[in-house]
């Protein structure tokens, strides 16, 4: 049976996560270009980098960039997005990625881990990092606040996109963060009989804050700020969006 996110991440991905533009990745490159504080011309891996919006957003601001993600599907987006071929692309596992190079600064951005179900998992991917990273190496993680997201979930929620009825349902269990998504067509929503709902599972490991530098440090990368959004503001567990750790390979 395939896990969770290598179905997930398909055409109806595409279709329930439209809302994430090109413009507020520009405006999150510029706070990430000024906290890692890497020339111009650095070498620059975004992990899991999806559509492309940063790795895009990184390539126009004269880095070079690298861009690996499990998705087919989202590889195609970003390379139609990516006319000129300014950044090269590939497909791969996070826990083992497909590269040999070394690179300047390593990106894993909106949540791009805690999917497997064992820590070991998780920390091989924070193992490549780690290897992907040049001695003196700079990352960035961007992941969730465990608090926030207890204090903030929203249970269900519904709406009608493009001729299509998409429906959330959000639980916290077993120490995950866990969305069901139902997509039908919104015409068979009032029908008689409704179609058949084509379903589709995310599940986020929980890691408050001292277990995930834990995990960062047994890694070897050692953290050196922590903010709490793309705003600037230092991370505050019981009030902060977001756990981005800023940090170098150690």
């Amino acid at each position: 049976m395939a896990e969770w996110y290598e179905q997930s991440f398909g055409e109806d991905y595409l279709l329930v996560y439209k809302h994430r533009d090109f413009q507020g990745a520009y405006q999150e490159v510029q706070k990430m270009i000024s906290w890692l504080k890497l020339p111009q011309g650095s070498s620059v891996l975004d992990l899991c980098c999806g559509m492309g919006r940063h790795s895009l957003a990184l390539a126009d601001a004269g880095y070079q960039v690298t861009g690996v993600d499990l998705s087919n599907v989202l590889l195609r987006e970003a390379r139609a997005a990516d006319s000129e071929g300014r950044v090269s692309w590939h497909q791969g596992d996070m826990r083992e990625v497909p590269l040999d190079e070394s690179y300047d600064a390593v990106m894993n951005l909106f949540t791009s881990f805690g999917y497997f179900e064992q820590d070991e998992e998780q920390l091989k991917v924070l193992k490549e990092i780690y290897r992907l990273l040049k001695p003196g190496g700079r990352f960035i993680i961007d992941y969730l606040n465990p608090a926030y997201v207890a204090a903030h979930l929203v249970p269900h929620s519904s709406r009608e996109d493009e001729g299509n009825w998409i429906e959330e349902h959000r639980v916290i269990e077993d120490g995950f963060v866990k969305k069901q998504i139902a997509i039908r067509s919104a015409a068979s929503v009032t029908a008689t009989e409704a179609e058949p709902a084509r379903v589709y599972h995310e599940r986020v490991k929980l890691y408050p804050y001292e277990k995930f530098r834990g995990l960062l440090e047994q890694a070897g990368l050692s953290v050196e700020q922590v903010h709490g959004s793309y705003n600037e503001d230092q991370y505050i567990e019981d009030a902060s969006p977001r756990m981005i750790f800023v940090g170098v390979r150690a």
